[in-house]
Formats: C-alpha cells, structure tokens, sequence
C-alpha cells in the first residue's frame, strides 16, 4: 500500500509542477474574480488574490522552478562526477607512467653498477 500511495503522490506531484497547471489554476481562480470585483469590498478582493490567485498558481510555478533548480544540481553533479573519473583515469595514467621510467632509471643504475665494476677490476689489475 505503501508503494501505491508513494505512486500516487509522485504522479500527483509531477501534474502540478507544470506550467500548464499553472495555467489551469490560473483560469479556474479567475472565474471567482468578476465576484470579488462585484463586492467592492477591498478585503474580499485582497483575500482573493491573495488565497485564491496567489496560492493556486505560485505553488505550480514554485514547483517548476524547483524541478527547473534541481535538474541543474543534478546536471552539475553528473558533470563533477564525469570530472572526477576523467581525473582519475589521467592519474592512473600518470602513475604507471612514473613505475615505468622509475623501472627504467633501476635498470640503468644496475647497468652503470655493473660497468662501474668492470671498470674498478680493470683498473686494479
């Protein structure tokens, strides 16, 4: 039950976090606004735009700028991340490299010992 409400509230959630839902609050709070006008009371009219306009539209557009918001996280994350490999391949990279030339400069040393000896026993005899 638990996973068919979650459901329910995430189709919900995705609905009214559109600008066409905006868009139909808009018009639905618009059709009480000839009443409002009608009163001519300055309450009645603050009241409806206020509770009435305010609330059903902002809480749409609220909701889109947030998905809006979070897609760019999530985008700017996804980049950091693709980064951070590419980084890490190139280190590797750079590693192997330095085992390779450190093994290269062992090899030479124990050439130039080898040579080093040779010379040393020529010379003393």
């Amino acid at each position: 039950m638990k996973n068919y409400n979650s459901l329910i509230a995430e189709k919900i959630t995705n609905g009214v976090a559109t600008m066409w839902c905006a868009y139909l609050f808009g018009a639905i709070a618009l059709i009480s606004l000839p009443n409002a006008i009608k009163t001519g009371d300055s309450i009645v009219i603050v009241s409806w735009v206020a509770q009435t306009f305010l609330q059903l539209v902002l809480l749409s557009i609220i909701m889109v700028g947030q998905k809006v918001q979070s897609q760019n996280v999530e985008n700017t994350i996804n980049e950091t991340h693709t980064a951070s490999l590419a980084e890490f391949e190139l280190a590797k990279e750079a590693r192997m490299l330095a085992n390779r030339q450190i093994d290269s400069l062992h090899a030479l040393s124990k050439d130039m010992h080898i040579l080093m000896k040779e010379v040393e026993a020529k010379l003393s005899a």
